[in-house]
């Protein structure tokens, strides 16, 4: 091989960044995954506390700093933190607040990879899970055991809508010095900030509404006592539930335009939730403002009476109906997701709720009829005459 010339060198020396009077206006993305020190005792302050900065991008970049703090300020908190996704965010909780003997108890309704996560993955490390109807303080009172060290709830149910009741499992969190976890995913703090109810853990998965884009993977944790709050980012650190600075970027992005985009699609959801109910071959609309909900009472006084864009509803004729349904809707994505700026459909029981028994599905009010709504920013009217025309077909392939 050539030896290249002495004025050519092989590897050109990194150069440092170039210095500007005038600041960008946009965050840069950084996307270096290591950082370089002065000196050994420069990553020693780094280390101990003593100077801010970064070294390696699993334990911390600047552009997952910089989504954090925005939305440590949606949800009235500090110290929050981003990771990979939403589910890296729970496995931070589980593995950095939980330990071997330790009972988690978790609403009948989470997300189904949550409920994998109680009923399969947590009992091998030895932490013992069981679910309770958050709806029913009753319920939630009775499966606490001495050995209760958490409870994991989501302000309105995924994919049901259901309102958990919030100020009872609180209060009795509180009670009998139980950690709140709450995952805020549906409600976000634009309808909700759990802090300011009583909540000692704060989740997210920012892949959703916040980010609100469908091209970012995401989650956030946010937790009120600050020793917990370094065993829980420790633990996401060690097990590298790292946020790409990349996705990052993104959200941040997509966060600067959250409030119009979840103010338009609450106001559209509401009216596609009422058309919906008064369509032939609908058996059924779940939307929490709606005066056939059960829990609207309580949606008012939690949600300051806006239902969000999530809705559900059900049409007869059970799983041909759902594929005429979907088949005949092709401006609106059919994706096992929710928060994109356009609207997605999805159908929990080949989705989201797969893993679960035809008998636990239909217990909790999922059958094959049952689709669950993300509604974006288009204009009602084209949703609404998409929508129609799916019920249509639905209705045509029921026998």
């Amino acid at each position: 091989m050539p030896v290249p010339p002495p004025d050519h060198p092989p590897l050109a020396r990194r150069q440092p960044w170039p210095l500007s009077a005038a600041r960008p206006v946009a965050t840069p993305l950084q996307a270096s995954v290591v950082y370089a020190a002065r000196d050994p005792d420069a990553l020693d302050d780094h280390y101990e506390g003593r100077a801010p900065g970064y070294s390696y991008a699993r334990e911390g970049h600047p552009n997952a700093d910089v989504l954090a703090a925005m939305i440590d300020t949606m949800e009235g908190a500090e110290g929050g933190f981003v990771t990979g996704s939403g589910m890296a965010a729970v496995s931070a909780v589980m593995l950095g607040a939980l330990r071997a003997g330790d009972h988690v108890l978790g609403g009948d309704q989470l997300y189904g990879r949550s409920l994998r996560m109680l009923s399969q993955d947590l009992p091998r490390l030895g932490i013992a899970a069981s679910l309770a109807d958050p709806t029913d303080i009753g319920a939630v009172a009775a499966a606490i055991r001495p050995e209760t060290r958490m409870i994991l709830v989501e302000v309105v149910s995924n994919p049901t809508l259901r309102l958990a009741d919030m100020d009872g499992i609180a209060r009795l969190a509180r009670e009998r010095g139980i950690l709140l976890v709450v995952d805020n995913t549906f409600t976000t703090p634009r309808g909700y900030r759990p802090f300011d109810h009583g909540a000692d853990i704060v989740v997210h998965s920012v892949t959703k509404l916040l980010a609100g884009h469908a091209d970012a993977t995401l989650g956030y944790v946010a937790v009120r006592d600050a020793d917990l709050r370094a065993e829980v980012r420790a633990a996401a650190v060690t097990w590298g539930l790292t946020p790409s600075p990349f996705d990052c970027w993104l959200a941040e992005r997509g966060l600067y335009s959250f409030d119009l985009r979840y103010d338009r699609a609450t106001e559209t959801a509401a009216r596609l939730a009422d058309l919906l109910a008064g369509t032939p071959g609908v058996l059924r609309v779940n939307y929490p403002t709606r005066a056939d909900h059960p829990d609207r009472g309580r949606a008012a006084a939690l949600l300051g009476g806006r239902g969000g864009n999530m809705l559900g509803f059900e049409v007869a004729g059970g799983r041909a109906a759902a594929n005429a349904l979907t088949r005949a809707m092709p401006r609106v994505a059919f994706a096992p997701t929710l928060g994109d700026i356009a609207t997605t459909l999805s159908h929990p029981a080949s989705s989201s709720h797969r893993g679960l028994t035809d008998a636990a599905r239909a217990a909790i009010g999922i059958s094959e009829g049952y689709f669950r709504v993300s509604v974006g920013v288009e204009p009602f009217e084209v949703l609404a005459a998409e929508f129609c025309t799916g019920i249509a077909a639905a209705r045509a392939a029921t026998p």
